[in-house]
């Protein structure tokens, strides 16, 4: 099994997995970045140079600096992504959960865009050699059949997947070079005064670049992908993956050069890219183009599912089913979003059909979450003690570059960025109201001393006058300390129906940063009467919680500790073992509430949310035939204050 120090080790399968599982988004970005800086224009010297030295700045001020030196720094636990990164500074302040939600909820988006643009722009290179062909039926079969082997876990994708993007990057570098020999003087264009030069006089300065931002968006992937490939593994990999993007973008601009004065040719969808190749290999480029934008789905893919299980365990998105299918830290498998991915990539397709309408689309999200990632960074550098000084020209340089991207973008609004804006605000929305229900559930939770009620539990629990509800019953409590308990579940044992038992039982679960952590803690707090069990539970482990509890009944009967025999006397008399009860405590919101509009309004959302998500008794893996659910009020109303009259 990998731990934390294993999987930041340097070694040649981390490089392989890393290639194959992290660098697919920005790795296919020459596939469309160029053809959508030179658009419908005409190709001058100016637009050439100015859009490789924007190119060249871009990945090495945004990617190198900004996510491949700094934002890597920021792992929890060997994990990486926004919301890792959000809860190693959440203690900060509160507000910081809002720029986590929206920079999580952007990425989420754009997981949606990033696999229909890349399979689209490598399978239109067939149109090269067959003319007229229909790419979107084909290209939903690919999509498809990724998402289908998705449950199979991303070790296998990754070992696959890492040869292929090797032979991918290094094709992109050959044919890169066997131009830039060409024109060596293209070299040029790495002075920023190009792209000072372009921006400042070009009437269409925003439009270039919100296309030039196209080669950095999957930037954020690199991070959210930590956990799967560690930290030396990215940075050694990403010299090798930067040199041999530039060349390529070196290389089309040298087949550009040749091309002053003329457009590029719509009708034969002439893209830079496929030009570079020569005829006899065209075929076997396509082929590899389209294993590469296959393995750029993944990296998105793989990140979103990353996304959902912390934001799960940040409790800012419901309950899901979470698999792990294989045994590595990091993979997983979440259905729920799998499935939602796939339906928001076959609407993407149907919508806009071909690459060139989806570039309107896609970076607008993207944009956002660079942004949000660039605040919560500033306040992790804050943390590390980092001089203000340096926080401060962090922050100022970044956010101008990302606001000057996001200006450029906004010109995509109507064009389709729309789409991945009105997705992201949807995603928002679950998370703004799971979090804040849960705040005002919080709110409503009381807890009370259990010693106080030590005295009327053993009476209650040989009180024959009442009938025997169970002879175990169990209750999960989320009070972290075993002095305290919920009002709520001694209203059920004592008023809702008093419910006698002969022992009662207090299970709570604590969920570890160590993935396979498997610890319990027993309290007699009664003796004989009164138990409480703490869980600690690793976040990989299965939280089945009635197979748990059983295992450590078992070793407590083992070591004479509790007798669990039924106390009937017919039953006693044969040694049969007494039944278990779980009572699962669901709050409900009762009518005579006093919440305010927005509140009101914000749980019937959350309550909408909860049906659709796991339930209690499914997330902790209780067997449902002893598993009684019982509603509470989530506010125990007091009476107002009404003057009655009497008659007499």
């Amino acid at each position: 099994m990998a731990n934390h120090k294993d999987l930041h080790k340097l070694s040649a399968a981390g490089l392989l997995i890393s290639l194959g599982i992290i660098y697919g988004d920005i790795g296919t970005s020459p596939l469309y970045v160029f053809k959508a800086i030179i658009g419908e224009r005409q190709i001058t010297s100016d637009l050439i140079l100015g859009g490789l030295s924007c190119i060249f700045w871009t990945l090495t001020l945004q990617t190198t600096i900004k996510y491949v030196i700094i934002t890597l720094r920021a792992d929890n636990k060997g994990e990486g992504g926004i919301f890792s990164l959000y809860s190693l500074v959440k203690r900060r302040a509160k507000w910081l959960a809002i720029p986590a939600m929206i920079g999580g909820c952007a990425l989420l988006a754009d997981g949606i865009i990033t696999p229909p643009i890349t399979v689209s722009s490598a399978i239109e290179g067939l149109g090269l050699k067959y003319p007229g062909l229909p790419t979107v039926p084909i290209v939903i079969a690919i999509i498809t059949t990724l998402f289908v082997i998705q449950q199979f876990g991303t070790s296998l994708v990754g070992k696959t997947f890492g040869p292929i993007m090797f032979i991918w990057f290094t094709m992109m570098g050959v044919l890169g070079l066997s131009y830039v020999v060409q024109y060596p003087g293209i070299i040029k264009a790495l002075n920023p005064y190009y792209a000072v030069h372009l921006l400042s006089t070009s009437p269409d300065a925003f439009v270039i670049l919100g296309a030039v931002f196209l080669c950095t968006t999957g930037a954020e992937a690199l991070y959210s992908d930590l956990g799967h490939c560690g930290r030396e593994n990215i940075r050694v990999s990403w010299i090798y993956v930067k040199s041999c993007l530039l060349l390529n973008y070196l290389g089309q601009g040298v087949w550009l050069w040749f091309r002053q004065g003329t457009t590029l040719n719509a009708d034969m969808n002439e893209n830079p890219f496929y030009q570079i190749m020569p005829d006899w290999f065209l075929i076997f480029g396509i082929a590899i183009a389209t294993a590469a934008a296959v393995i750029a789905s993944q990296a998105l893919i793989s990140g979103s599912f990353t996304l959902i299980s912390e934001a799960v365990r940040l409790n800012l998105w419901p309950k899901v089913r979470i698999n792990y299918p294989t045994n590595q830290k990091g993979q997983l498998y979440v259905p729920s979003m799998n499935w939602l991915l796939l339906t928001g990539c076959i609407l993407v397709m149907l919508i806009f059909g071909e690459s060139a309408r989806m570039e309107a689309a896609y970076g607008l999200s993207i944009t956002v979450a660079m942004l949000m990632t660039t605040i919560l960074v500033a306040v992790f550098l804050k943390r590390m003690k980092i001089p203000v000084y340096i926080i401060a020209l962090f922050v100022g340089v970044y956010c101008l570059i990302e606001l000057t991207f996001l200006t450029g973008n906004m010109a995509k609004f109507l064009h389709g960025g729309w789409f991945s804006l009105m997705i992201g605000f949807i995603l928002f929305s679950v998370m703004w109201a799971w979090s804040n229900a849960r705040r005002i559930k919080n709110r409503y939770v009381k807890f009370v001393e259990i010693e106080d009620y030590y005295e009327i539990i053993s009476e209650l629990s040989e009180d024959e006058s009442v009938p025997k509800y169970s002879s175990q019953l169990v209750y999960l409590t989320s009070a972290n300390f075993k002095s305290e308990i919920e009002s709520k579940i001694m209203y059920s044992i004592l008023q809702k129906q008093p419910k006698r038992a002969d022992v009662y039982w207090l299970v709570h679960v604590d969920v570890m940063d160590e993935p396979y952590t498997l610890e319990y803690k027993v309290d007699f707090l009664i003796p004989e009467k009164l138990i409480r069990i703490d869980f600690k539970l690793g976040f990989r482990v299965e939280q089945r919680i009635n197979v748990l509890f059983r295992l450590v009944v078992e070793e407590l009967v083992r070591k004479g500790e509790v007798n669990i025999t039924s106390r009937y006397p017919s039953l006693n008399k044969h040694h049969i073992v007494g039944d278990f009860k779980f009572v699962v405590l669901e709050k409900v919101l009762s009518r005579s509430n006093k919440l305010k509009l927005m509140e009101r309004i914000i749980m019937a959302y959350y309550f909408i949310l909860k049906r659709l998500g796991l339930s209690e008794e499914r997330g902790f893996g209780l067997d449902l035939s002893f598993v009684t659910v019982e509603k509470v009020p989530l506010i125990v109303s007091t009476t107002e204050e009404i003057r009655l009259h009497r008659i007499y």
